[in-house]
């Protein structure tokens, strides 16, 4: 768990500054029209990713976050858009073939430690969905559904959108003080083009490294809770092993006791 941290601290300076960067371009580029930034004319087909783990006994690390998706596949259904699921961990794709849900892309075998090249195969997969017409299989938006490590103890889903990215209007400096000047050469459609797969692997890519140490706390939490469970249920049975183990001893006794009474009384009688 503290080598996943470690992980997870060691990708945000990256993530924060091209996030920064992004965010940067966007803002000074008030005309900006592009497939990424600009919010679709209308919605027919979303991509949603979900981050699963591949190992079991993680208590409801897997059931919050399908559950999450399950809302969100839902929320789309509602409003008439299809969902096109993407899942990485085996546990999901289970759960998803189980209930004969169609999977349009599967990933596994890297939830605990995943690296920067898986991160790149999904953002790439998702990028050329998102890149091509909706009547040709495409999508108008991407979902991330995954799970936040807050704390040891606390693991929380949440639902992002990717893109098209959602751009806030807000007053006052950001929070982390004013944003760097940029000149972008040779125009800003151009470097948001080269820019923003980067930005969505680093995203995914975050993601899967918070996901890692959640799905590995959820997991020490649920060992620990069935340990203590397990010593419990070992300590009731064992006081209920030694009552019933003393009263047949006491029982033993009181018919031992009791022969020879019967046999002390029967032998004064013939006397």
């Amino acid at each position: 768990i503290i080598r996943a941290q470690q992980r997870t601290r060691a990708a945000e300076p990256y993530a924060r500054e091209l996030t920064q960067a992004v965010e940067a371009l966007v803002s000074r580029s008030g005309s900006l029209n592009h497939p990424m930034v600009s919010e679709p004319e209308s919605v027919s087909r979303a991509a949603v990713l979900i981050l699963t783990s591949d190992g079991g006994f993680a208590g409801g690390y897997n059931a919050n976050v399908l559950r999450e998706s399950a809302r969100l596949r839902q929320r789309n259904t509602d409003e008439g858009v299809q969902s096109v699921i993407y899942v990485a961990g085996r546990k999901g794709i289970g759960w998803h073939r189980f209930r004969d849900i169609p999977i349009e892309r599967e990933w596994s075998g890297f939830s605990v430690r995943p690296s920067y090249a898986d991160a790149e195969k999904v953002a790439t997969a998702l990028l050329e969905a998102f890149t091509a017409p909706a009547d040709e299989g495409g999508v108008d938006e991407i979902y991330l559904v995954s799970t936040e490590f807050v704390s040891m103890l606390t693991q929380r889903p949440a639902v992002r959108r990717l893109l098209p990215l959602q751009i806030e209007e807000k007053e006052g400096p950001p929070p982390g003080g004013p944003l760097p000047s940029y000149e972008f050469e040779p125009s800003t459609d151009i470097v948001l083009d080269s820019l923003l797969p980067q930005y969505i692997a680093s995203r995914i890519y975050y993601a899967m490294l918070e996901a890692a140490a959640a799905e590995l706390a959820a997991r020490r939490r649920a060992m620990k809770a069935a340990t203590d469970n397990a010593n419990d249920l070992i300590d009731r049975l064992t006081r209920e092993a030694n009552n019933a183990r003393q009263a047949e001893i006491t029982s033993e006794i009181s018919e031992i006791v009791g022969g020879a009474n019967a046999l002390a009384e029967a032998s004064a009688g013939s006397e």
